[in-house]
C-alpha cells in the first residue's frame, strides 16, 4: 500500500519541479518581450490614439505608455461586482475626450483571453459614466426648457437635447459573459449611477470633453483583423475605449525555441510581480531588455541581480527610497540559509547608473496649498515651504529645519493596520501650524500614490470645508464625517493626482481617525 503513495508523492514533486522551472525569471521576461510585440502593432493600427497600462501588469507590456489606469479585476468578479468611487479613472475619459479614444493594455494568466479587468470592470465603468452623462445632459435640456433658452442659444439647446436621446447608456459586455450575470449587474447600474453623482466627481466638465459615449472594444491574440479595413477611430459613433489582453491565451506553457535558447511561453507572465521579478520594474527591464533577452535562462538571473541592486545603489547615493531586495534563495544555493542577499561586491558602481527614471512632477490639489508626490520630486522644487515624508527612512537630501521637514514613518496596512492611525495627529497638527501660516506643504511617500493620498485625504477633511478653503478645523469639529464625505473629498484629491490608488486599509484608518471610533490596541 506504501508504494503506490510513495509514487504519487514522487509525482507530486516532479510537477512542482516543472511549473518552478517553467515560471523562471527569463521565461517570464522572454514572454513579456513577445507579447510587446503584438501590444506594439496594435498600438500602429491607432497612432493617434493614446497607450495605457492597466496597473500593474499592463505596465510590463510595452516600453512607452502615455498613461496609466487602474481597473481592478477583483471588481468585476462574478458576484463581486462593483463600481468603486475610490478608482474612478477620470483622467482616462477625458483623455479619451480629448483624443477620440484609448486603448488600455492588460494580460491574465488564468487562461482565459481577456482579464475580468477587461471582461467586466470597464464595460461596467463605461457605462455608469455614460448614464451619469446621459443625466447631466437631460438636466440640462430640461433646464434650458424651464428658462426659455434665455442662458444659451437655441441652436445650443438643439444639440443638448438631441445629443441626451442619442447617447448610449446600454451595457457593453463581451458575447462570452452569460445572460444571467449580465442581468445581474445590469440590476446594478442604477445603484451605481447614483453612488457617481453623489460623490461630487465633475460630470459636468466629463460631458462637456466626451462628444460621443465611451465604448469598450475587445482585442487579443486570436482576434482577426483585416489590415485594409481597419476603420478610423473617428468614424466610430462612439468613444473607443479599446481593450488589448496583450498574452496567447492558453492554459499550458509552450515550449518555444529561438536561434540560441529553448524557453517556455507564459501567458500574462506580468501578473503578480512580487512572486518573480526579484525586484525588477518595468522600467529597469525596458531600459535593459535586449541585454536580459539575449542573455539566455543561464544568465538572466545574475544579469537582474545586477541590474535591481546597481538601481538600488543609484537611488540610495541620491538620498531616495531604497530598500535591500531580499528574495527567496533556491535550492541549488544549499541549505545554508532560508534568505539571500544580492551582493555589492560584484557590481561596479561607476558602471551608466540612467536606469532610473527623471523626477517625477507632483500634483497640486487645487488652491489648499497641498501637493502630493514623492520625496526626490521635491529636491529642486522652490514653491515647496514644507514637507511631510511618510517614507520609512528619512531622506538626507531633503533634511533642514524641523519646523519645515517632518519625517513620519508609516507603514502600509499590510504590515501594521494601525501605523497610519497612529501618524494621522501628528501629521494634521504640523500641516495646520504651516498652513495656518499661507506656506505650501508636500506630503510624499515612495511613490505618491497610497500612503501620502491618504495623509492629504486626513487633512484635507480636517482643516478645509466642503468648499476647500483652508478654515483650521472649524468645519470639521461642527460636522460628522460620513464615509459618503469622506469618498466625496478622495474623488476630489483623485481629480488632481490621477494616479492616486489609496488601499482599502489605509482608508479605513483614515474614517477611524476622522470618526474616532477606533480605540488602537497593542
Amino acid at each position: 500500500m506504501e508504494a503506490p503513495e510513495t509514487t504519487r508523492l514522487s509525482i507530486y514533486k516532479a510537477a512542482r519541479s516543472i511549473k518552478r522551472k517553467d515560471n523562471t525569471i527569463y521565461n517570464a521576461l522572454r514572454s513579456i518581450y513577445e507579447d510587446s510585440t503584438f501590444v506594439g502593432e496594435i498600438s500602429q493600427l491607432w497612432p493617434e490614439l493614446p497607450l495605457l497600462a492597466n496597473l500593474r501588469c499592463g505596465l510590463w507590456y510595452f516600453s512607452k505608455f502615455h498613461s496609466t489606469c487602474y481597473f481592478k479585476s477583483t471588481d468585476g468578479h462574478n458576484n463581486n461586482w462593483s463600481f468603486n468611487t475610490s478608482r474612478l479613472n477620470l483622467h482616462v475619459a477625458h483623455l479619451s475626450g480629448e483624443k477620440g479614444g484609448c486603448i488600455i493594455v492588460d494580460s491574465t494568466r488564468k487562461g482565459k483571453r481577456f482579464p475580468d479587468s477587461m471582461s467586466k470592470t470597464i464595460p461596467i465603468w463605461t457605462c455608469v459614466l455614460n448614464r451619469c452623462i446621459r443625466n447631466h445632459l437631460n438636466k440640462m435640456n430640461d433646464l434650458a426648457v424651464l428658462e426659455g433658452n434665455s442662458s444659451m442659444s437655441s441652436e445650443s439647446a438643439q444639440d443638448i437635447k438631441h445629443a441626451s436621446i442619442d447617447w448610449d447608456c446600454s451595457l457593453h459586455l463581451p458575447l462570452w459573459i452569460s445572460k444571467t450575470e449580465r442581468s445581474s449587474i445590469e440590476g446594478r447600474l442604477e445603484e451605481w449611477t447614483k453612488q457617481l453623482e453623489e460623490s461630487g466627481a465633475d460630470i459636468a466638465a466629463l460631458a462637456a470633453c466626451l462628444k460621443k459615449p465611451l465604448r469598450p472594444l475587445w482585442i487579443s491574440q486570436k482576434s482577426v483583423i483585416w489590415l485594409n479595413e481597419v476603420p478610423d477611430h473617428d468614424s466610430w459613433d462612439f468613444t473607443p475605449i479599446i481593450l488589448v489582453s496583450a498574452s496567447f491565451s492558453t492554459g499550458y506553457a509552450q515550449i518555444r525555441t529561438s536561434s540560441e535558447y529553448s524557453w517556455n511561453y507564459i501567458a500574462g507572465a506580468g501578473d503578480d510581480e512580487e512572486s518573480w521579478s526579484r525586484g525588477l520594474t518595468p522600467n529597469l527591464f525596458w531600459n535593459h531588455v535586449y541585454d536580459l533577452i539575449n542573455s539566455g535562462p543561464d544568465l538572466c538571473n545574475q544579469k537582474v541581480a545586477d541590474m535591481v541592486e546597481k538601481d538600488r545603489v543609484y537611488r540610495a547615493q541620491r538620498g531616495q527610497n531604497a530598500p535591500q531586495v531580499i528574495v527567496k534563495s533556491t535550492k541549488l544555493a544549499g541549505n545554508s540559509a532560508n534568505l539571500s542577499q544580492f551582493s555589492l561586491d560584484m557590481l561596479n558602481i561607476e558602471d551608466n547608473l540612467n536606469s532610473y527614471g527623471e523626477d517625477q512632477p507632483i500634483s497640486w490639489l487645487g488652491e489648499t496649498n497641498l501637493a502630493l508626490g514623492t520625496p526626490q520630486a521635491a529636491e529642486n522644487l522652490s514653491k515647496i515651504d514644507c514637507i511631510i515624508d511618510c517614507n520609512e527612512t528619512s531622506v538626507p537630501a531633503l533634511l533642514q529645519d524641523p519646523e519645515t521637514y517632518f519625517h513620519l514613518p508609516i507603514l502600509t496596512s499590510k504590515f501594521d493596520r494601525f501605523s497610519l492611525l497612529k501618524s494621522l495627529p501628528s501629521a494634521v497638527k504640523f500641516a495646520k501650524l504651516n498652513l495656518s501660516k499661507g506656506k505650501k506643504l508636500l506630503i510624499c511617500c515612495h511613490n505618491g500614490e497610497d500612503i501620502s493620498v491618504c495623509v492629504g485625504l486626513a487633512i484635507l477633511i480636517s482643516l478645509f470645508d466642503d468648499e476647500g478653503t483652508f478654515d483650521g478645523g472649524k468645519f470639521f469639529s461642527q460636522n460628522c464625517i460620513t464615509k459618503l464625505e469622506m469618498r466625496k473629498r478622495l474623488v476630489l484629491i483623485c481629480k488632481f493626482a490621477v494616479n492616486a490608488r489609496a488601499s482599502r486599509g489605509n482608508l479605513k484608518q483614515v474614517f477611524s481617525f476622522l470618526s474616532g471610533t477606533t480605540v488602537i490596541s497593542d
